[in-house]
């Protein structure tokens, strides 16, 4: 059920440029057609638009996740604890504690073979941190927040895409 629940997120990500919204959703296809028995967790914030995928509901299970920026021309595949990853090819963008990232301006260049790799070592952590199996759940998708206030979609982003 949780790949075909997306009249949500296609209603938060609306004021996207059409380019910036095919790249989110092949990537939310991407991520559902490995990972089909997680959950998506949706957040619609002022910042950004965010989703990514769980065992459980609580967002420090989350494994990968996709953002798109309000005021920027990105479009984000992370990892929540992407510190933890090998990344020998160094293609992970970000120095802090945890969070680790890919932009995303081309889903041509996209390296999905590479990108299988860390999600399933990303998977495997997500499952170790799991400690009460009682919150596990199957195919959801929810919405975890939705800002009242949002920050505009930059014009430069709906002029460039």
């Amino acid at each position: 059920m949780g790949k075909s629940q997306k009249k949500d997120l296609l209603k938060f990500l609306k004021p996207f440029p059409p380019a910036i919204r095919k790249r989110a959703l092949w990537l939310r296809d991407f991520v559902w057609d490995l990972y089909p028995g997680t959950n998506e967790l949706i957040y619609d914030n002022y910042n950004a638009v965010a989703f990514g995928w769980s065992l459980t509901d609580p967002v420090s299970h989350l494994f990968c996740n996709v953002a798109v920026g309000r005021s920027s021309y990105n479009v984000q595949f992370g990892f929540y604890y992407g510190s933890a990853l090998s990344d020998p090819k160094k293609l992970l963008l970000g120095q802090g504690n945890q969070y680790r990232y890919l932009l995303v301006n081309d889903i041509n260049e996209f390296p999905k073979a590479y990108v299988k790799k860390l999600l399933e070592k990303a998977f495997y952590n997500s499952q170790k941190k799991v400690k009460d199996k009682s919150q596990l759940m199957a195919g959801k998708t929810i919405v975890k927040s939705i800002s009242k206030a949002k920050r505009p979609v930059a014009a430069r982003l709906r002029k460039k895409s």
